[in-house]
C-alpha cells in the first residue's frame, strides 16, 4: 500500500475563513485515497499565495519529508495550481521532491512524469495559472495607475489622514485630528530652519504620534501632504505630479520650503528642541582652543551639583554655566536701543512695508515671466528633438528640470497672491515688536529654554565665543544688527564728534 501526504491550499485568508475550498479539497483527496487504497499519513493545510514556495505550511512539509525520508511515496493535491503558480520554481521543486523519493501528483490533472510527452501537458498546467496571475497583476497595476492620474490616493492613509468609504463605495482619505494638526506643526517647525528634523520628531512622538525616523523623513518628502499625487515613471511615461482629490494638509509653498531645507539649500541651526534650564547656550558656544562646540553637563561636588559648559575634546576648556549665562545677558543689554530710536524704527519699518506691498505687482510679474520663459524652453527643446538636434532622453531631462522649477514658481506665486490679499495693521504689529525690542533682556530672562535658544539662534547664526572678558561673535544676524545698533554707535553728538548716519537704517 502506498503512503501519501496531502497538501491543501487557498490563496487568501478570506477563502480560508469563509469559503469551502479547503474542506472541499481535503474531502476530494481523502475520497481519492480511499478509492485507490492509499494510506494518508499527514495533511498540510495552507492559506498562502503560490507565487513562491516560501510558505509557512510548505516549509513544515519539506522538513517533515526530510526527517521521514522514504516513508512517503506521494504528495497529493487537487490541481497543479494548488502546487505552484510559478513555472520555473515548480520544475525545481518537482526535481527536489523526486530526490526525496516523493512523487507529486494532481489528482484532477493526473500526469505520469516518466513519460516525456506528459511534460508538455505539465507546462500547460503550470503556465496557465502563472499567466492568470500576471494578467491580474497587470490589470491591478493599470487600475491603480489610472486612479493616481485622476488624483486618488490609493495607499494606506499616512499620518494625519484616515481611510474612508463614501456611500457609493468609493474610497478616499480625510484629515484625522489631532494627528493632522501635529503633522502640520511639524512641517511649519522644520520650515523655520531652526530645529533639526530629529528633534522635531522627538516632539512629535511626545505629542502622542509613534513614528520611526525613516518613516518621518518619508512623510516630509511626500507631496500628498500639499495636495499632490505622485504618478511614478512607467515605460515611456515620465514621473509627474497631479492635483489630488483629497484636502491638502499644508500649502505647496510650505512643502517646497521644507524640501529646500531637507536638501540643505538653506541654513539649519540644528539645536535641540529641549535642553536643561541651566544650559540655554549649549552648542551655541565655540571652544576658544579648538574648532569644536561647547556642550554642558553637571558635576557633583561635595554637597551640590555644579553646572559647566565644557569642550568634548581633551583641550580642557571649561566654564561655570552661571558665569557664562550672566555674561551673555550683559551682551544682550548692550543692544537695547537708545531713546528716540524706537520711533525711527517704527517709521522705517512702516515705510518699508508699504514699499513692499507696492512691489508685489512687480514680483508677481517677474514670477509669471520666469514661468513663461521655462515653458518656452520646453517648447524649444521639443522642436529640437523633433528635428533630431537633441535626443529624446535630453528632452525628457530638460522637461523634468523645467517642470520642477515651474511647480516651485507657481507655489511661490500662489503664496504671494495669498499674502497680498491680506492687509495688515502694520503700525500695531510694529508697536508690539518695538515693545519687545526695548525689553530684550527681560524677554530673554522670562522666556522658556526653547524661546531662549530660538532667540540666540536668530541673533547669532555664526555662534558665540566666550572668554573671561565676556561673549563675542564674528557676525550676528544682519537684520538684528541693523535693529540693535549698539548704544555707543548711536550716541548723539558728543565732544564735537558726529555719529555715522550710514549706520542708521533708511527707506530705499
Amino acid at each position: 500500500m502506498k503512503i501519501a501526504d496531502l497538501y491543501v491550499r487557498v490563496s487568501t485568508d478570506e477563502q480560508a475563513e469563509k469559503g469551502y475550498s479547503l474542506r472541499s479539497q481535503q474531502e476530494t483527496l481523502t475520497r481519492y485515497c480511499e478509492q485507490y487504497h492509499i494510506r494518508v499519513r499527514e495533511v498540510f493545510i495552507e492559506d498562502y499565495s503560490a507565487k513562491t514556495f516560501f510558505r509557512p505550511e510548505w516549509k513544515k512539509l519539506m522538513v517533515h519529508l526530510r526527517r521521514h525520508r522514504g516513508k512517503s511515496d506521494l504528495l497529493l493535491f487537487t490541481k497543479w495550481d494548488r502546487f505552484s503558480r510559478n513555472t520555473s520554481d515548480a520544475y525545481q521543486m518537482i526535481a527536489h521532491l523526486k530526490k526525496l523519493g516523493v512523487d507529486p501528483q494532481a489528482i484532477e490533472q493526473p500526469l505520469n512524469l516518466d513519460v516525456p510527452e506528459n511534460k508538455m501537458m505539465l507546462a500547460v498546467y503550470l503556465t496557465t495559472p502563472e499567466i492568470e496571475n500576471d494578467r491580474r497583476g497587470m490589470n491591478t497595476k493599470a487600475g491603480i495607475r489610472q486612479a493616481k492620474k485622476e488624483g486618488r490616493y490609493t495607499n494606506k492613509a499616512p499620518l494625519g489622514y484616515i481611510n474612508r468609504i463614501r456611500e457609493d463605495g468609493r474610497r478616499y482619505i480625510a484629515l484625522k485630528e489631532p494627528e493632522a494638526s501635529i503633522m502640520r506643526w511639524a512641517f511649519e517647525q522644520l520650515a523655520e530652519g531652526i530645529f533639526s528634523g530629529e528633534h522635531i520628531l522627538k516632539a512629535v512622538v511626545a505629542k502622542g504620534i509613534p513614528c520611526s525616523k525613516n518613516n518621518f523623513y518619508t512623510i516630509l518628502r511626500n507631496p500628498m501632504y500639499c495636495g499632490k499625487i505622485v504618478v511614478p515613471k512607467y515605460k515611456d511615461e515620465e514621473m509627474r505630479l497631479v492635483q489630488g482629490l483629497h484636502k491638502p494638509l499644508i500649502s505647496e509653498a510650505l512643502f517646497f520650503r521644507v524640501q529646500d531645507i531637507l536638501d540643505t539649500r538653506k541654513r539649519q541651526y540644528g539645536f535641540p528642541i529641549a535642553t536643561p534650564e541651566d544650559l540655554p547656550l549649549r552648542n551655541f558656544l565655540k571652544c576658544p582652543k579648538c574648532p569644536r562646540m561647547l556642550t554642558g553637563s553637571a558635576s557633583k561636588g561635595k554637597t551640590t551639583y555644579r553646572v559647566y559648559y565644557h569642550c568634548r575634546s581633551s583641550c580642557g576648556v571649561r566654564f561655570h554655566a552661571q558665569e557664562v549665562n550672566n555674561a551673555f545677558l550683559e551682551e544682550l543689554m548692550q543692544f537695547i536701543p537708545r531713546n528716540g530710536y524706537a520711533e525711527l524704527f517704527k517709521e522705517t519699518v512702516t515705510d518699508c512695508y508699504h514699499n513692499q506691498t507696492r512691489s508685489f505687482v512687480e514680483e508677481r510679474k517677474d514670477f509669471i515671466l520666469q514661468i513663461g520663459q521655462l515653458n518656452k524652453k520646453i517648447d524649444n527643446a521639443r522642436e529640437l528633438m523633433l528635428n533630431d538636434d537633441i535626443s529624446s532622453a535630453d528632452y525628457r531631462l530638460i522637461k523634468e528640470q523645467c517642470g520642477e522649477s515651474i511647480m516651485r514658481l507657481e507655489a511661490r506665486l500662489n503664496e504671494l497672491n495669498t499674502q497680498n490679499a491680506v492687509v495688515l495693521d502694520i503700525k500695531t504689529i510694529v508697536q508690539e515688536a518695538v515693545d519687545s525690542l526695548l525689553n530684550l533682556d527681560k524677554l530673554y530672562e522670562n522666556a522658556s529654554v526653547i524661546g531662549k535658544r530660538y532667540l540666540v539662534g536668530m541673533l547669532y547664526p555664526q555662534k558665540l565665543t566666550y572668554t573671561k572678558g565676556g561673549c563675542r561673535t564674528q557676525d550676528m544676524n544682519k537684520a538684528a544688527e541693523m535693529i540693535y545698533l549698539k548704544n555707543k554707535e548711536l550716541q548723539a553728538k558728543k565732544m564735537g564728534q558726529k555719529s555715522d548716519v550710514r549706520l542708521l537704517p533708511h527707506a530705499g
